[in-house]
């Protein structure tokens, strides 16, 4: 009921909850689509006070990776 899109087990929801994602590092990966893996990835908290426009972007990760990851 949620679902805007499902492709095999993979599902796309309408963008309204924001939550601040912890994780220990950050990894090149063919394996994702995005080309990114987060090492331990953790639900940090719930961020009420933000709007899903907010968000931080893939591109924003793919930074994080050329300063900090492997």
């Amino acid at each position: 009921r949620n679902s805007i899109e499902k492709f095999g087990p993979v599902r796309t929801v309408k963008p309204e909850l924001v939550f601040e994602i912890a994780f220990e590092g950050i990894a090149a990966s063919n394996r994702h689509k995005s080309g990114v893996a987060l090492r331990f990835p953790r639900i940090n908290r719930w961020r009420k006070d933000k709007k899903a426009e907010e968000i931080n972007t893939l591109e924003d990760l793919q930074q994080l990776l050329t300063q900090y990851g492997k």
